[in-house]
């Protein structure tokens, strides 16, 4: 019940802040729509735990978007000091290691982060093994056991159990 609910409330947000729409009339609308397409995720099964990942503890989402939005600014500006110094100090750098998620969301979030992270690219992602192109030896470095690593584990919250 409470993955439908947070559903519910998610999507109907989410259209709010997509149309821009207050009045009674598309609101009544909106409702409706939402309902109509959480009926359908419900009927259709897929507004499972993957698919709308509602275990999700909501301080730790905020708290880790934020900190990845400063983390992908600072490395903006180390790449476009790499790339403005007349010495172009770059040492492309190929780095495997183990990610510490359990869960797919888990795996999904950490891969997609790296590469949102100028200077890295995630080139292959599964759950045993992460394979990470760098710009620098010292970005590739610090992929590795990584205070990202550490809060896409947190995010994703792979330590609580499995209940709705």
């Amino acid at each position: 019940m409470l993955r439908i609910a947070s559903l519910l409330v998610a999507l109907f947000a989410f259209w709010v802040l997509m149309s821009g729409m207050f009045s009674p009339f598309l609101l009544g609308l909106g409702v409706a729509s939402v309902v109509a397409v959480t009926w359908l995720a419900r009927h259709m099964e897929i507004a499972d735990r993957e698919g709308h990942p509602a275990h999700l503890r909501l301080v730790a989402v905020v708290s880790y978007w934020l900190w990845l939005f400063k983390e992908i600014w600072l490395s903006g500006l180390k790449v476009a000091r790499i790339i403005l110094d007349p010495r172009l100090p770059v040492s492309p750098t190929l780095v495997r290691f183990a990610p510490s998620q359990k869960t797919a969301v888990g795996i999904a979030t950490h891969a997609n982060s790296i590469t949102l992270t100028p200077g890295t690219i995630t080139v292959q992602a599964n759950h045993q093994e992460f394979l990470v192109h760098a710009l620098t030896r010292d970005g590739a470095a610090g992929v590795v056991e990584s205070e990202m690593n550490r809060r896409v584990r947190e995010f994703e919250g792979s330590d609580l159990e499995e209940n709705d």
